[in-house]
């Protein structure tokens, strides 16, 4: 049996997507930006992706730029506001993804802004009233704070940060990578100038998402050579990615409930197994409380395997991560759990989870998981 728990670093192409995709890589596969008749309908096919796309965050078409995924997206929204609208003070927090983290702590290395980490509680959430001194003590900010996170799962109140944010005239950007296509998000309400998106999260495909920009900022690309995606960023549009993204989303939010409903109901019932075979564990972040429902984050009991756990579950048929995937190749510990304080000799799970996951497969994970605890030490 194999079992796939980390749906939070990537999930599987939806096939209906996979359709979509080979449509554009065996007929219309004509450059966008090529006046002829082939180029003219890839053209027309971006614009109405970009349309659909816009449609489901309540945006404009024109406020939506296509990309090679979050990373590019968090990139571009950090370093256009510190170049084009004149920022030398950011804040964000200390569990932010590592997409953000490095880009901001390279600019404040460089001496081009003064960086702000604003405190986070034991339960994994942002210390608000912190951010409300941080922003009232320093010039106009710049402020990237996650609306969930990727190892814990911990939802921002978005809507709360962003009228912080507005009382202070900050530039607010909230890397969404994890609640697109899982939550409905309508930026016309928020109070956010920048969010972004990654493919790959819902069931589409990988190197595809997009940056939102509020209409009211002008930025310039960061990458050059082109006038695609209206002069903001260069370089042929990644047509059989966008195509795959925007189906991938109209998927999503057509069974959004239906979904949302089913993958819940497989976290609670892990977190309740759980409970029961491992007396004693705990959960990293905000389990029961405002978190996402695709995240589980547990602290298990210690265990002279804890160094070789992940490895011994993957032998067992099932895959699940320590923390955030991207940073898989490190030899250091999740930066994530170190911020909250999670005890560091207990070992720590993330099972994450989507549509395609049962019930029994949830049984079989609890099931390994306490047959390898059992497992005599070897001499």
């Amino acid at each position: 049996m194999s079992i796939y728990f980390d749906s939070a670093a990537t999930t599987s192409l939806d096939p209906i997507v996979i359709d979509e995709m080979l449509k554009y890589m065996r007929e219309d596969f004509g450059n966008p930006s090529s006046t002829h008749a082939f180029g003219r309908k890839t053209r027309a096919a971006i614009d109405l992706a970009r349309r659909r796309v816009a449609a489901h965050i309540h945006a404009e078409p024109g406020e939506i730029v296509f990309t090679s995924g979050g990373t590019e997206a968090d990139n571009m929204a950090i370093l256009c506001s510190v170049k084009d609208l004149g920022i030398k003070h950011c804040i964000t927090s200390a569990i932010e993804h590592h997409a953000v983290l490095y880009p901001l702590e390279e600019l404040a290395r460089e001496g081009k802004i003064k960086l702000s980490i604003v405190d986070v509680h034991e339960n994994g959430h942002i210390d608000l009233d912190h951010l409300k001194r941080l922003l009232s003590e320093n010039e106009r900010s710049f402020v990237s704070l996650m609306h969930a996170n990727n190892e814990l799962g911990n939802l921002l109140p978005i809507k709360e940060v962003g009228e912080i944010c507005r009382d202070h005239d900050a530039i607010f950007h909230s890397d969404t990578v994890q609640t697109i296509a899982h939550y409905e998000l309508n930026v016309s309400e928020l109070y956010v100038h920048f969010i972004t998106c990654a493919g790959h999260k819902f069931h589409g495909p990988k190197g595809s998402g997009f940056l939102y920009v509020d209409s009211s900022l002008k930025i310039n690309p960061i990458i050059r050579g082109g006038s695609q995606e209206r002069g903001i960023r260069a370089g042929t549009e990644n047509v059989y990615g966008i195509m795959g993204l925007a189906k991938a989303l109209d998927l999503a939010y057509e069974l959004l409930d239906e979904h949302t409903s089913y993958i819940k109901g497989l976290k609670m019932h892990m977190a309740e197994r759980l409970q029961e075979e491992f007396p004693g564990m705990a959960f990293n972040g905000d389990a029961y409380g405002e978190s996402l429902y695709t995240v589980l984050n547990v602290c298990l009991p210690e265990t002279d395997k804890k160094e070789m756990l992940l490895f011994n579950l993957d032998i067992e048929g099932v895959s699940v991560s320590g923390g955030s995937a991207c940073s898989s190749g490190s030899d250091v510990g999740s930066h994530v759990l170190t911020a909250i304080g999670s005890n560091p000799n207990r070992p720590s799970i993330r099972f994450s989870f989507s549509k395609n996951n049962t019930m029994e497969e949830v049984d079989f994970a609890v099931r390994k998981l306490k047959d390898i605890y059992a497992l005599p030490v070897m001499a």
